[in-house]
């Protein structure tokens, strides 16, 4: 049984797992650095004790320092969050070891989905379809697969995420220069330089599936659509994925259920998918073996708690719940806020919140650490909150969106707001379902030409 919880992460998903364990009764305990130490989640925390400096490796990337602080105050578990130490085996094995209960995945789970080799082995024997291509070592190599496969390819990172060491190669003129270019990202931003090629789907869609499991049962909360990416990070999510055919989506959510099945998964976990609209066909991504940025667009349309099942699941309950009672109600929609300046190409604008002020009005959810007076510090992620809104229908959610980032006060920073709110209100959006090159064409619009 969870009593007290260690929270390893910052920002608004501290404070997100705060919410819930204040309605579970579990006590909370939140590791910070020196830079977070009068943040939102320290003050609404039962305890903060400062993990290190402001640099994340060292203060939120220290393995040894996170299972020490929980320990030392008396703690039962370790919420990892999202980002960080979520999806580190060593985290997850040294909790087993000290007594800890990780909540998350099992180690074998992690290793299972933390190297996209061996991921996509796992969805090969699982059935799940994967997008053409492979493994190089050389460019002979990949010369070779190319030839196979066709132009145009995209080589990614083994150990990758984020968009770093994931490159597009249009032509056999361009391969050596982005293969070289693409292993030494790789190798500089992970430690591994490994990389493998896949067919480059022209016009794609990304769509992922919730998964929750106890590790026998299996089940699938609806799919998200999150195709509104810039640079290989998302921008702004949905759920349901609007305009997807029923026999695809239906094929979505069960090659989601046999993946995880597949790896004997256990907690909540995120299968995602590449949807090719020409072919009408989707292909395996990845498995994000933690919770989601996003996932409050599926706690909106089904009503779930999804901290509080990953926390249940966590200390051994099994699901009572079967897939005929998890409802999908409505649509709903997220924008993810950063603070940075659109103008001048995402630069970050970190710096003090001279007035923070979000409305509350039907329909509208944020999920967010800032409060007037609140630093934004520039050593972490730009995100300081996200809009969820919720309708009957997506129009509904649209319009509630548009009124609130009308609405919302965040002074004293640049942030994205103007780029969500020329989302909004483009008829294409409007229209959905939106590939992947969607927002590359209306950025122009807002930067001076600059995609």
């Amino acid at each position: 049984m969870i009593n007290r919880l260690f929270i390893a992460n910052r920002g608004e998903i501290a404070v997100r797992i705060i919410r819930t364990c204040r309605a579970l009764g579990i006590e909370t305990v939140l590791g910070v650095s020196v830079a977070d130490r009068d943040s939102l989640g320290a003050q609404l925390a039962d305890r903060a004790v400062v993990l290190g400096p402001a640099p994340a490796t060292q203060s939120y990337l220290k393995v040894p320092t996170v299972v020490h602080a929980a320990k030392a105050t008396g703690c039962d578990a370790v919420h990892p969050g999202y980002g960080f130490l979520s999806e580190n085996r060593a985290l997850a094995e040294a909790c087993a070891e000290e007594g800890l209960v990780f909540v998350g995945p099992t180690p074998d789970n992690l290793s299972a989905v933390g190297d996209k080799l061996t991921a996509r082995t796992h969805a090969i024997d699982a059935g799940v379809p994967v997008v053409p291509g492979g493994t190089v070592e050389t460019l002979e190599d990949a010369r070779a697969l190319a030839e196979r496969v066709g132009y145009p390819m995209l080589i990614k990172a083994v150990a990758g995420g984020g968009g770093r060491g994931m490159k597009r190669v249009a032509s056999a003129a361009d391969l050596p220069g982005q293969l070289d270019l693409a292993m030494s990202e790789a190798a500089a931003a992970f430690g591994d330089g490994r990389i493998y090629l896949e067919r480059f789907v022209t016009v794609g869609r990304h769509v992922e599936v919730q998964i929750l499991s106890d590790g026998d049962t299996v089940l699938h909360a609806g799919e998200r659509d999150c195709s509104v990416q810039r640079r290989y990070q998302k921008v702004v999510e949905e759920a349901p994925a609007p305009g997807l055919p029923e026999s695809l989506r239906a094929g979505l959510l069960e090659a989601a259920v046999r993946f995880a099945r597949h790896i004997g998964y256990r907690s909540l976990g995120t299968v995602e998918f590449l949807v090719d609209v020409e072919r009408q066909d989707f292909y395996f991504l990845e498995m994000n073996a933690r919770i989601q940025v996003e996932h409050p667009v599926t706690e909106a349309i089904t009503g779930l708690d999804l901290v509080a099942l990953q926390l249940a699941i966590a200390q051994g309950e099994t699901l009572t719940m079967t897939q005929d009672k998890i409802a999908l109600t409505g649509h709903a929609i997220e924008c993810r806020l950063n603070a940075e300046d659109v103008a001048r190409d995402f630069m970050p604008s970190p710096g003090r919140i001279a007035r923070a002020w979000f409305p509350s009005m039907p329909g509208l959810r944020v999920d967010t650490h800032m409060t007037t007076g609140a630093m934004i510090p520039p050593h972490y992620d730009s995100m300081i909150a996200k809009l969820i809104t919720h309708g009957a229908t997506r129009a509904e959610a649209i319009a509630t969106m548009r009124a609130a980032l009308r609405t919302i006060v965040l002074d004293g920073v640049s942030t994205n707001a103007p780029l969500h709110a020329a989302i909004m209100a483009d008829p294409v959006f409007q229209a959905g379902g939106v590939d992947t090159s969607y927002l590359g064409g209306l950025l122009p619009t807002l930067t001076g030409g600059k995609p």
